[in-house]
């Protein structure tokens, strides 16, 4: 449930940041102090008149306090319950105030009515799975199963099934058990997150994961590396997974996996732990896809009043997003029936949609309304944070309602000790979002599922609703109805329903009754997610039926781009000539998608030399896969492989080819320098191969060449010789030879830092002037990083006005890597030398959350700018924020005063400032602000420069772009210069936003207030 990132294009993120630091505290914080205790909740009834909803559905209420409160979790039973994990100790009480409520509703109206406490004394449970009689609840650091066996309503039973998972900040913890469709239970999981603040309370970095009754059974190491677990407690089986998410994880229809985390609210795990755990030598940096196709921290349409926003909450964007949900529940309309996502944004008090759409191996997500969310509140303590699909295929909607979600780690002190931390704890909500058309909830009183024949749970397994479905498959297994297995092999036949093949297939799975036979006849079903999953089904079964290998390799011509994905998957385990033959053509049939190449290399029997030399044969330089792959076979030869061969490949790779420009040489040269940060070197180890690297980098014809060659030196290091030196003085010749190529220069820097460059810092330092190419700046820039103190952080401050944004951007990196230096860049901020709006948004996090208390506090009070004052015609304009808009009168406004230099998206004026697209986000304060006194913090990027010419001349405006060789300044009036680096004598900073000041004379308090109401609204 949170944090932080990025916003959705450069720009924006740029201007966006502006309005966090000119009100962060004017605006933010001075919002959380003036509204804690003024904020005022909604009641339950009056709740329903805030939410905007997605045409053609409804949204009702189902249960609310006194009935429930902090609710985090829930789960239906078969036989009609509703049972709602209550986690009210977030943020910082353990003290065991967690329960775990059973809800019903007595009279059959659709609202629950009844409400008894199932279990109590839990600390902060986050999930909850029907599991045989009774539910599994996970509660760090355990996995509990709780069961009432004397039918009064309150669990009698409590053991702890799996422990040893970290107590660490709560919305990092495990969470939301899931049974998969392969019968596996999933527990959302990820790294613990190392807390500042709060060591005490959630410093438990976790110990091996193990079932507690198992002393010899399988354990996991500690906190299962960080990421999520599945198990089988029937079977004593315990894995890690390949992923990681942060709360909440959906499977759709067909078992693909996808997950979430606070900034990115889609992405899958497309290759699965075993494939990549059978070769170690595949170095693959991670096992998911991000899917948005508007950006991992995808901006949102909040249309909440009073939003509140902490310290470090990113506004405006997905900071939050948990609960995702792909619905498979049969029930709503067309367009929303299959293929969508449903992710919860609690910060933002909304619920965001996307549609899934195939893209070989994974897919794409793309929202389904351009400018507008699914459900949105106009109450900020509107907090859903989970979802579910109900036996009636309606979304179940879990609403935490709080006033404050964050938790108090990335909190200013003053918001933590202002007593809000647990407002509303005693409240909170459930939903029910519904077709529009559909007929009132009736599962409440009716469902007995649970009582069921064998015969009705195996039509239920054809359900258009999920729910039906994986109960079904859930209470078969558990019943080990193994007299229905004639039955289910028939319904695995059943060719009117694919979903019910589907599910029959793997409860028999399930019940071990799963026929060889019957794989082989299903590998060729007309339906592709059937065959992908037959082809999962057949992995399981090839050592005791060796026979399937024939009829998977018989698939290889597949249409399907997922099912062939797979069969290369899964062919990985198969170790004959046949096998690799048909692995290789599926590699080269699909090898613009990089998951195919990770399966195809992920076969431990793969012949890397061998492969590396087939790759080449037919490497195509204008296809970018052959370089990804060829980067990928050179890295594991590069991490498994003894010098010998190492220095072969090398060899080849540095060789001129004559009359060709040998493109796939610079990736192998790539792909052996990652290989070889893994590889334990011994000193000396590649002497032969160092000195042949560093005549690569000054005598190879090929730029990329030359890069890549220096690249491997800094990883493996230089030769302490004579020859060395000499490469010094000739790297240090070239650095300063302006007849050469910029590229050349750059390389020739970049060499000098593979040593301490202390003896090359006043010629670094001469470099960086707006006359010099950009990349040579860059460079110099990079080198003089790499001296072991505070040079460059010196000379950076020193120069801070005549560096070009570019530059600039990239200098203040140069500070996060010390200590030392973050302490410098704290002086610059409070003597005002560096407004903090040159610092991006990512950097200021990491600045708020240093493990140092010295300079995290100075950083936060710093940055959320508590110190400053409103200026006079900001006071005097305090009262436009009490009156009522007009956003028609505000378009006029705007039209007058706002868009002979702004755009809205795009459209409704003149490029020249900060488009103000985002700004419907912002807090009325943040936007009044930035009118009244645009020099109060300037947009990084939008403010004046003065270029002095050669000849003498002047030219002002703002950079509006920068190449190695040019600048190109705009001004107000839309003249566009460019100017050659070359023609440039001086460049300096203004300290001025290009935006005029003095608006307030063009416009009433009146026409502020209808200003305000165009750019939040909108039209």
């Amino acid at each position: 449930m949170l944090k932080k990132m990025k916003m959705k294009y450069y720009y924006l993120r740029q201007f966006h940041w502006f309005h966090l630091l000119v009100f962060s505290l004017l605006a933010i914080t001075f919002s959380c102090q003036k509204n804690a205790g003024t904020h005022s909740s909604e009641s339950a009834e009056n709740a329903l008149s805030t939410f905007e909803i997605e045409p053609g559905f409804k949204i009702e209420l189902v249960a609310a306090e006194p009935l429930v409160a902090d609710p985090v979790a829930m789960e239906i039973d078969e036989n009609g319950n509703m049972y709602v994990v209550e986690m009210h100790g977030y943020p910082l009480d353990k003290s065991g105030t967690g329960k775990v409520k059973l809800l019903r509703d007595t009279n059959g109206d659709g609202r629950m009515d009844q409400s008894t406490t199932f279990a109590e004394g839990l600390m902060l449970p986050t999930g909850i799975m029907r599991w045989k009689k009774g539910i599994l609840v996970t509660d760090p650091p355990n996995v509990l199963y709780l069961e009432d066996n004397n039918g009064d309503g309150q669990a009698d039973v409590k053991n702890i099934v799996l422990t040893g998972f970290a107590v660490s900040n709560p919305q990092h913890n495990l969470n939301n058990p899931l049974l998969g469709l392969d019968n596996w239970i999933y527990i959302g999981h990820e790294s613990a997150v190392t807390t500042k603040m709060y060591q005490k309370e959630f410093g438990d970095p976790g110990k091996d994961i193990i079932y507690p009754d198992l002393p010899d059974g399988p354990r996991l190491p500690n906190n299962a590396s960080g990421r999520s677990v599945r198990f089988q407690p029937d079977h004593q089986t315990l894995e890690i997974v390949s992923s990681k998410t942060q709360f909440g994880h959906t499977f759709d229809a067909w078992g693909n996996y996808f997950l979430v985390s606070n900034a990115n609210h889609i992405f899958q795990e497309v290759i699965a732990a075993p494939y990549l755990n059978r070769n170690p030598d595949l170095l693959v940096a991670n096992a998911t896809q991000s899917l948005s196709d508007h950006e991992n921290a995808a901006e949102v349409f909040p249309i909440t009043t009073n939003p509140e926003s902490q310290l470090l909450t990113d506004p405006g964007v997905i900071t939050s997003a948990c609960g995702i949900t792909a619905y498979s529940g049969g029930a709503f309309p067309q367009e929303f029936n299959s293929g969508v996502t449903f992710v919860a944004e609690p910060v933002s008090n909304l619920i965001h949609v996307d549609r899934l759409q195939d893209k070989g191996a994974s897919f794409t997500a793309s929202r389904l309304r351009p400018n507008k969310e699914f459900l949105a509140s106009t109450d900020a303590w509107f907090r859903p944070v989970n979802m579910y699909i109900g036996p009636d295929g309606a979304l179940y909607v879990v609403d935490y309602y709080r006033q404050i979600i964050e938790h108090p780690e990335w909190m200013a002190e003053d918001v933590v000790k202002s007593g809000a931390l647990y407002n509303g704890t005693d409240k909170g909500r459930i939903y029910r979002i519904s077709a529009t058309n559909a007929a009132p909830a009736t599962w409440m009183k009716g469902l007995t599922l649970g009582k069921a024949t064998d015969k009705q749970l195996i039509e239920k397994l054809a359900d258009n609703n999920s729910w039906w479905r994986r109960n079904a498959q859930r209470l078969l297994i558990d019943r080990q109805a193994t007299a229905a297995v004639p039955a289910l092999v028939q319904m695995a036949q059943n060719q009117t329903s694919s979903l019910g093949r589907l599910h029959a297939l793997w409860t028999l799975e399930g019940l071990n009754k799963l026929n060889p036979s019957l794989i082989a006849q299903v590998l060729r079903d007309p339906e592709a997610g059937i065959r992908t999953n037959a082809i999962k089904l057949a992995e399981r079964h090839l050592k005791t039926s060796p026979e399937l290998a024939e009829t998977l390799l018989s698939l290889a011509q597949d249409s399907d781009p997922k099912v062939r994905y797979q069969l290369l998957c899964t062919l990985g385990f198969i170790d004959t000539p046949q096998a690799a033959q048909v692995r290789q053509q599926l590699l080269f049939k699909d090898v613009t998608d990089e998951w195919v190449q990770v399966a195809a290399l992920s076969a431990p029997s793969a012949q890397k030399g061998t492969l590396l030399t087939a790759v080449l044969a037919q490497y195509k330089s204008d296809v970018p896969a052959y370089a990804s792959l060829v980067k990928r076979l050179s890295a594991m030869i590069g991490n498994s492989s003894d010098e010998q061969v190492i220095h072969q490949l090398l060899q080849k790779a540095v060789k001129p080819v004559p009359g060709k420009t040998g493109a796939w040489q610079a990736p192998v040269l790539e792909g052996l320098a990652q290989g070889l940060k893994n590889k334990k070197l011994v000193p000396g180890e590649l002497a032969a191969t160092q000195s042949l690297l560093v005549r690569t980098c000054f005598t190879h014809p090929e730029v990329p060449v030359r890069e890549s060659a220096l690249h491997i030196l800094q990883v493996i290091g230089l030769p302490e010789d004579a020859k060395t030196q000499a490469a010094m003085k000739q790297a240090r010749q070239m650095a300063g030879n302006t007849s050469l190529q910029e590229s050349q220069r750059a390389a020739a820097i970049d060499f000098l830092g593979l040593q301490n460059p202390k003896p090359y810092a006043e010629f670094l330092q001469s470099l960086m002037t707006p006359r010099e190419p950009l990349p040579v700046q860059l460079a110099a820039l990079r080198t003089l990083s790499a001296i072991p103190d505070q040079t460059v952080s010196i000379y950076i401050l020193e120069q801070w006005s005549a560096l070009t944004p570019e530059i600039r951007d990239a200098a203040i990196s140069t500070f996060m890597s010390r200590p030392e230096r973050i302490a410098l860049l704290l002086d610059a901020l409070e003597k005002g030398n560096i407004q903090p709006a040159s610092i991006s948004w990512p950097r200021q996090v990491r600045l708020m959350a240093q493990s140092d208390d010295k300079l995290r506090n100075r950083a936060r009070a710093l940055l959320a700018n508590k110190e400053q004052k409103p200026n006079e015609v900001i006071q005097e304009y305090q009262t436009v924020l009490d009156m009522k808009g007009n956003k028609v009168n505000g378009k006029t406004v705007y039209q007058k005063n706002c868009a002979v230099c702004h755009q809205i998206r795009g459209t409704m004026g003149v490029e020249f400032g900060p488009d103000l697209g985002t700004v419907h986000n912002w807090l009325p304060e943040g936007i009044m602000t930035n009118v009244l006194d645009p020099n109060q913090s300037i947009s990084d990027g939008y403010d004046l420069w003065d270029v002095t010419l050669n000849n003498g001349e002047s030219v002002q405006g703002i950079i509006a772009t920068e190449t190695p060789t040019a600048l190109t300044l705009r001004n107000a009036n839309g003249q566009v210069t460019t100017i050659a680096r070359q023609d440039i004598k001086s460049l300096k900073a203004l300290g001025l936003s290009a935006m005029p000041s003095g608006l307030e004379k063009q416009m009433d308090k009146q026409q502020m207030a209808d200003l305000l109401a165009f750019l939040r609204q909108g039209e």
